[in-house]
């Protein structure tokens, strides 16, 4: 199955579950002995197998002992600022989002009557 944006979220832990529970089967290693490689509890394992919710750090230690963790490079790509951004910031990285400002300054400014109450 594929991973798309339009599977629920548990749909997608069911699927991640499959996947780990398949490598682990592939390098014939038994629950017992990855959570033990792992760190974490067998029941820990299970459920993360069974595509229950876990924390983040015990899937992380599963991906670890899988030798499956590079993969998390591909899940979120570092991302580096552009040029011309560093060059406008005169070499300032941008730190917070300024949000969605920019539409009511163009809508003020467009001659645009004002938002007001409709019991007035």
């Amino acid at each position: 199955m594929n991973i798309t944006p339009l599977l629920t979220d548990e749909s997608i832990l069911a699927e991640l579950g499959k996947r780990l529970a398949a490598r682990r089967i592939d390098l014939e290693l038994t629950q017992a002995n990855l959570a033990r490689q792992a760190g974490i509890g067998k029941r820990t394992l299970e459920r993360i197998e069974a595509g229950h919710a876990s924390q983040t750090d015990s899937l992380i230690r599963v991906l670890r002992a899988l030798d499956s963790l590079p993969g998390l490079e591909n899940l979120v790509p570092e991302t580096n600022p552009r040029p011309l951004d560093l060059l406008k910031r005169k070499g300032k990285v941008r730190k917070r989002a300024s949000g969605k400002r920019g539409k009511r300054k163009k809508a003020a400014q467009s001659g645009d009557e004002p938002w007001q109450w409709g019991d007035d």
